[in-house]
């Protein structure tokens, strides 16, 4: 990831097979459009590289499993057809993915780790339409309950100003959600122009990346990490003073804590399929203990009958 602006040229692929491919998405690009003037699309950038794979019976030529923002970069999952969409498509729907992003966001963030759960709607006022907003303020359209986990990894400045590099993992995936989540709290991210009023435009990209997917397939699963970005190596105008803890051992720590609640979560399911199979051959067993009692009984009448 470089600050250089995207092009068709600028497509890094993270990891191909047969079924999936993951990209690196620059910042500032859309992942497709319907407008003939939107040249620079992830849409475009994948037909111009790998033509062989476009798919004519889709619309844009490529499943995209799920969303990025514009002007957010990092890893996106595109199926390559469509039995592997649909297999995609059930674990986002399960919510058995897990998503980490990275952030530089303005202010320091005192509490090193904290859950966001404001709820999230439409805004609805006049010029805001385009945004999504808190329960609670004007115009706020059908809110829905979010989920946040946020983590501080380190207190810096950028461009002399004082900056918190976190990572969030979304809990849900509603629009916008992790624009709105650390603005709410007072801490939007650097470069986020919509959620700063327009007053944050200084910074050449809005410091939101999405840095970890983890798609739970069958038999496979899927785990791809997009590189940093925000490194003074990359923008000299970040500069760290004070680190937390390490990416590394905190996604280790997120995989695992999500590989502990996926074996739960299968116990849970395989103590169901066990009590629901008990309770099944109770009700055969008790319906051939009444079908011998009934032929007993029926015996009897017989018995009784030809006697009289």
């Amino acid at each position: 990831m470089t600050t250089e602006p995207a092009s068709l040229e600028s497509l890094r692929v993270l990891y191909q097979s047969n079924d999936f491919i993951v990209v690196d998405k620059h910042w500032d690009i859309r992942i497709d459009s319907k407008m003939w003037y939107e040249k620079h699309t992830v849409q475009a950038q994948l037909r111009h590289h790998f033509p062989q794979l476009a798919d004519p019976s889709t619309y844009y030529g490529f499943r995209f499993c799920h969303q990025l923002d514009f002007s957010t970069s990092g890893a996106l999952c595109v199926a390559l057809n469509k039995a592997a969409a649909g297999r995609a498509y059930r674990c986002f729907k399960d919510r058995t993915v897990t998503k980490a992003y990275l952030a530089l966001v303005r202010g320091w963030v005192e509490k090193e780790r904290q859950t966001l759960d404001f709820s999230i709607g439409k805004n609805s006022s006049e010029g805001k339409t385009h945004m999504m907003c808190i329960e609670g303020t004007e115009g706020c359209e059908n809110p829905k309950l979010c989920q946040t986990e946020l983590t501080v990894l380190e207190y810096g400045l950028y461009d002399g100003d004082s900056v918190t590099k976190v990572l969030l993992q979304p809990l849900t995936g509603r629009t916008h959600q992790l624009r709105v989540h650390c603005s709410a709290i007072g801490h939007p991210i650097v470069g986020d122009i919509t959620y700063s009023s327009g007053a944050d435009d200084a910074p050449y990209r809005m410091m939101l990346h999405a840095h970890l997917l983890h798609i739970p397939l069958e038999p496979q699963p899927l785990l791809v990490s997009a590189e940093d970005p925000f490194l003074p190596t990359t923008d000299p105008k970040w500069l760290p003073q004070r680190s937390l803890r390490t990416l590394t051992a905190t996604i280790e720590a997120l995989l695992e804590k999500r590989l502990e609640e996926d074996r739960r979560l299968k116990e849970e399911a395989s103590e169901r399929a066990r009590k629901k199979e008990e309770r099944r051959k109770g009700r055969e067993q008790r319906t051939e203990e009444e079908s011998e009692e009934q032929r007993r009984q029926c015996q009897e009448w017989l018995s009784e009958w030809a006697g009289d």
